[in-house]
């Protein structure tokens, strides 16, 4: 679905693959702002670097990117923020589910707020899926983080489950949405 918010040369930034470096960084913000932001204690840390460790160790750059975010204009800034899509896996087994992508840990710094930069990593995330050949997104949130469910609403995902669970210190409620790419 073509982001009608935006075009990419009215856009404050630039999306960019991932580099040396960058997957720390990853790791190290979501668990600074989600502990700032949420109170959610260093599980959470652990959870995205697992997760961060296993794109690595599985990167297929056919089926599977990361872009990071930057200032656009400059050679050098810090990230303004992320998002990764994998190929999604059972998570019991770990086998790959035929024609499904995962989106995973989009972040946009508290700073790049209100730029539209969640919604253009999402939309990333759905055109590099449709050439890569994907049928459907899958992604797992929370239902505390009304900004991100905001972005999946806006692109046309559907709550398709949701589960209470004590994670990160907190009672919450897990959420599994999706998008149809047909």
């Amino acid at each position: 679905m073509p982001d009608p918010e935006h075009s990419a040369a009215d856009l404050p930034f630039t999306l960019r693959p991932h580099r040396a470096g960058d997957i720390g960084w990853v790791v190290s913000r979501h668990g600074a702002l989600y502990a700032a932001e949420y109170g959610w204690d260093m599980r959470f840390e652990a959870l995205v670097a697992r997760i961060a460790a296993d794109f690595i160790d599985r990167f297929d750059a056919q089926r599977e990117a990361c872009w990071i975010a930057e200032r656009s204009g400059l050679p050098t800034s810090s990230p303004l923020g992320s998002v990764f899509l994998v190929q999604a896996r059972d998570a019991a087994t770990q086998v790959p589910r035929d024609g499904v992508a995962q989106l995973r840990m989009l972040l946009v710094e508290p700073a790049a707020r209100g730029l539209g930069l969640g919604v253009a990593l999402a939309a990333e995330c759905e055109r590099f899926a449709r050439a890569a050949g994907y049928h459907r997104i899958t992604l797992w949130t929370n239902a505390c983080l009304l900004a991100a469910r905001g972005i999946y609403q806006r692109r046309g995902y559907v709550l398709v489950h949701s589960e209470p669970h004590h994670s990160f210190g907190h009672a919450m409620v897990g959420e599994t949405w999706e998008l149809a790419l047909e």
